[in-house]
């Protein structure tokens, strides 16, 4: 019914579609509907505000917006010239106007609509990136892209159609959306959904009445997990046989945590980005390495480059490029980025890492992070590793500035865990000197409430930067 409606307000196949869906099944709903039409789809992020609506709704060319009632202030505020046609779920059309359509229209609709025959190659999703270094781009993935990540992951995560997931991270995003919620349809695994603002308790809750198999998670979660006093019903209704961990990179000591508390659970550490459909690599069942991010998922290369492109031997430190089935078409109207992005059917990732014998990847930092101090490279997530070990600290985030000496320095902003009101800055700097050359020891201390994330939980260290700008 619902590719029905679309059909009759003119969707055909290439026609973007938006989503600006929180976690439902009407997501999915859309999802298959909109792909019956060879439409392509594109997911927004439900945290973003009018103006950041209207910018990728224009920047995409959607032509129809599917969105959740409660978010209609927003849709209604957005200005997309390109959009000629809301569908609001749960919402009442007839308060809004005549180009928006209610569920109940929806499903008033009789006309029958024919499957319209997609090719591999065809662009299927349109997965804007978060943003963190300027205006977000438009990653296309095709059919083959959703398809090969999915039977990849599963093959890794040996699912089984009698597993069962958790769903609660915003199905917006790459790793929710092909991981979490892609990779079960293909197997025929069922999915739990929650919507995405929750009380963690009640996740776990759900996780634990629902038998759930397969935890599908980020690092704030895990984070909160290994902290959370587990209910007295646990070891009754406990099924969890494996925790997936993506988006951004584990702290030592929650792996460690989660390790103790959950002996029947293995916890696998992946890595991926938008542009790579999202998943690149992941521990296995079979061996993981502490620190590490893994090997390269089945039918996907993996290699640690130069400058000039040429593989560097194991442990030492370079570029991080892929290539498979996973990697992007490109992203929408920006060939010149896309040149720059994809070389040789490689995909530079823009982070840094190392390789040891077995194939595991080790990531150091992003390129951009990189601090350059006296000639000499400072990765911040070494330098974070070692803070976040001390006692108070909940997350820190490691960031350059110039310096007339030294070209840049590190300094840091912590956020403490909760229920800490203060932190022992000498402390801190004699931990720090035990493990830290002192070249790579924040100048400057700098504690905060709460660190500027994105909905993964990833830190968004531009932010950071621009509060300096003005000073430095």
């Amino acid at each position: 019914k619902l590719a029905a409606c679309l059909s009759n307000l003119g969707v055909k196949k290439g026609d973007k579609v938006a989503f600006f869906l929180r976690n439902s099944p009407e997501f999915i709903y859309s999802v298959f509907a909109a792909s019956k039409l060879g439409a392509i789809i594109v997911p927004v992020n439900t945290f973003l505000k009018e103006d950041e609506l209207t910018y990728i709704l224009e920047d995409s060319g959607s032509t129809v917006l599917i969105a959740s009632a409660i978010h209609d202030k927003v849709v209604n505020g957005s200005k997309a010239s390109s959009l000629c046609q809301f569908i609001l779920w749960e919402g009442d059309s007839a308060t809004q106007g005549e180009q928006h359509h209610s569920f109940d229209e929806v499903l008033s609709t009789e006309s029958s609509v024919n499957h319209t025959q997609t090719e591999l190659e065809d662009t299927a999703v349109i997965i804007y990136t978060s943003g963190t270094t300027g205006k977000p781009k438009g990653a296309m993935l095709s059919h083959k892209n959703i398809f090969s990540n999915g039977r990849s992951g599963a093959m890794t995560i040996k699912v089984k159609p009698k597993d069962r997931g958790i769903v609660f991270l915003p199905m917006f995003h790459s790793f929710t959306f092909s991981i979490g919620v892609m990779l079960p349809m293909q197997v025929g695994m069922s999915i739990v959904i929650i919507k995405s603002i929750q009380p963690f308790s009640n996740i776990f809750k759900q996780t634990l009445m629902k038998r759930v198999t397969i935890f599908f998670g980020i690092p704030d979660v895990y984070n909160a997990l290994a902290k959370a006093k587990l209910p007295w019903y646990f070891m009754w209704f406990n099924s969890i046989r494996a925790f997936i961990s993506g988006a951004a990179a584990l702290q030592p000591k929650t792996l460690e945590a989660m390790s103790k508390k959950f002996k029947r659970a293995t916890l696998l550490e992946g890595y991926g980005l938008s542009e790579a459909s999202p998943a690149v690599c992941m521990n296995t069942f079979k061996k993981q390495k502490a620190g590490s991010v893994g090997t390269a998922l089945y039918g996907y290369e993996m290699k640690v480059v130069d400058a000039d492109m040429n593989e560097v031997k194991y442990g030492m430190i370079g570029d991080i490029i892929v290539r498979g089935d996973n990697v992007m078409q490109g992203y929408l109207g920006r060939p010149t980025a896309t040149e720059e992005t994809i070389i040789n059917g490689w995909l530079l990732t823009g982070d840094m890492g190392y390789m040891d014998d077995e194939g595991f990847l080790f990531i150091v930092d992003r390129k951009k992070d990189l601090i350059i101090s006296k000639g000499i490279n400072v990765y911040p997530r070494e330098i974070e590793e070692v803070i976040d070990m001390y006692e108070g600290v909940g997350a820190s985030a490691v960031i350059g500035i110039i310096d007339e000496r030294s070209g840049e320095i590190p300094i840091v902003y912590i956020e403490l865990e909760e229920g800490v009101e203060s932190l022992d800055e000498a402390g801190l700097k004699k931990h720090m000197k035990e493990s830290l050359a002192n070249y790579k020891i924040p100048k400057q201390i700098h504690l905060i409430a709460e660190l500027p994330k994105n909905a993964t939980g990833k830190v968004l260290k531009r932010a950071l930067k621009e509060t300096l700008k003005d000073e430095y």
